[in-house]
């Protein structure tokens, strides 16, 4: 379904249409109204990726994409669809995946570290207002200036309990640092610890390189992330999740240049989650890695509704438009319409307003780049049928897939090793230890002087006023001797990029 250098998408009855592997990096939307056919042209796209040797990330929504680990079976409407398309080497195949679930049931854990989010993507999940955001900003970089990893969400809630133990000490550097804020915070991230969001941190980490490998064939691995439990849970997380993955691939890769066929490809579904309720800030970082990632050899293809989900800085990038029937019922999907027809290349053959609301099941409106980056005009195409199985798997055959996985026992089992959490909890005990044992040893020694001080005294006419004791008590010592520690490890700075998180190159 696939040559060297293009990817088949469909046909319309005289050619067939497709995409340019060369361009593939130029990234792409699939959308459409519910039930026109999205998920089959994801299905298709993503593993004709994989057949020409390039790893694919999918989110799985539904859990119907499980059936890319199925060969699919023939039918009366797959025939007729592949004759009238031409697919002369269309035959029914699996393909290689491995499965991935942030709370482990339905795939591998995918985890990260508190430090990896950062503050920004935090912030945003929180729904933080801008002093609470300037307050978690401020617990990242005392982390981060004294080189102390936050891993998990008792690292984080440490952190912030020493923050406001030692808001006076810290806000000269700092700035204020409230109770307040504090409180709004850790109990939001109880909110969301109920929603899942403790098991998606810790470790070990996902290793983004772990979703770019190959089959001994050549075929690039699928790695289908099941959100089904997610997304219903917390929209919210999902979207961080995606965003994080995001950061991660374009703080982690080198540049690359265009290639002949990207490196790595990454469809988002429900799209819009990605932007609902995002800080313009956030938005803003958004549109600007989508902008350069693709100079690392990595394709985003974004799954949605209606094509005005996507913020119009990041649709203007979009190489590859793949556009099922929309619904034109009231005004405003009427003007949606417009806009969407207004955004194609014209084609003199037809009117792309007259024809988006009469597309039927998995026809779309088609537009791609040609060898130069040129948007060609918008085709009405059938879309490609694909060669895994339409729908999902059974439980069997997910766990047999789940135990092939060659990183199956390599994220099986969290690590809680020294973090944050204890590393503060440790040094605490240390030193308010070793300020009360400064304390007995300067009592004792205060005794005895004072006692000789006395036998002396006696035999003086008139004795002199003791001084004024100036040691520090053990809340003081403990205190500056923390401050000391973290000061000490200034030298040892976290950097973070574009989206907050860790810079990695």
């Amino acid at each position: 379904m696939h040559s060297t250098s293009h990817l088949i998408l469909g046909g319309n009855g005289q050619r067939h249409i497709s995409l340019n592997l060369k361009m593939a990096n130029r990234h792409g939307l699939i959308a459409g109204a519910t039930g026109t056919g999205k998920t089959v042209s994801l299905q298709t796209l993503s593993e004709q990726f994989s057949q020409a040797g390039v790893p694919v990330f999918v989110v799985d929504v539904k859990g119907d994409l499980s059936g890319l680990a199925s060969a699919g079976k023939a039918h009366p409407k797959i025939t007729e669809r592949v004759d009238y398309i031409r697919l002369e080497q269309h035959q029914f195949s699996p393909n290689p995946v491995v499965f991935w679930d942030v709370f482990g049931q339905s795939g591998q854990a995918i985890r990260t570290t508190v430090s990896e989010i950062g503050p920004l993507l935090m912030a945003n999940l929180l729904e933080l207002n801008d002093t609470q955001t300037g307050v978690l900003y401020a617990c990242f970089k005392i982390a981060d200036d004294s080189g102390l990893l936050l891993l998990d969400l008792d690292d984080l809630v440490s952190m912030l309990n020493y923050m406001g133990d030692n808001a006076k000490e810290f806000k000269t550097q700092y700035g204020n640092i409230t109770s307040s804020s504090i409180g709004a915070i850790q109990r939001r991230l109880m909110v969301l610890d109920e929603q899942g969001f403790g098991q998606f941190l810790g470790e070990p980490a996902l290793d983004i390189h772990d979703l770019m490998k190959t089959d001994m064939s050549g075929r690039g691995m699928m790695n289908i992330f099941d959100v089904s439990q997610l997304i219903h849970k917390s929209p919210k997380l999902y979207a961080t999740v995606l965003l994080w993955l995001l950061s991660e691939v374009f703080e982690t890769l080198p540049e690359a240049g265009d290639l002949e066929k990207p490196k790595f490809v990454m469809f988002f579904d429900e799209a819009h989650l990605l932007f609902d309720g995002a800080s313009k800030v956030l938005v803003d970082k958004i549109e600007q890695v989508v902008r350069l990632i693709r100079s690392k050899s990595v394709g985003i293809y974004f799954i949605s509704q209606s094509p005005l989900d996507i913020p119009e800085d990041i649709a203007g990038q979009l190489g590859l438009k793949v556009q099922h029937a929309l619904r034109a019922f009231t005004p405003k999907d009427k003007k949606t319409v417009a806009a969407l027809a207004d955004s194609f290349r014209a084609n003199e053959n037809f009117s792309v307003a007259g024809v988006i609301t009469q597309l039927g099941m998995g026809e779309a409106l088609v537009s791609s780049l040609d060898e130069n980056g040129i948007p060609t005009p918008v085709e009405r195409t059938l879309m490609s049928p694909p060669s895994s199985q339409i729908g999902p798997i059974d439980t069997a055959q997910r766990s047999e897939q789940m135990q092939r996985s060659p990183t199956q026992a390599k994220y099986v089992q969290s690590i809680n090793r020294e973090s944050a959490h204890e590393m503060l909890a440790q040094r605490s005990a240390d030193m308010l230890a070793a300020a009360q044992h400064e304390e007995h040893v300067e009592a004792e020694a205060h005794k005895q002087a004072e006692l000789q001080h006395a036998q002396q005294a006696s035999a003086k006419a008139k004795a002199k006023p003791a001084r004024r004791s100036n040691r520090q008590g053990v809340g003081e010592s403990l205190l500056k001797s923390i401050s000391r520690a973290i000061g000490s490890q200034i030298g040892r700075q976290l950097v973070r990029g574009v989206l907050g998180s860790l810079f990695k190159r």
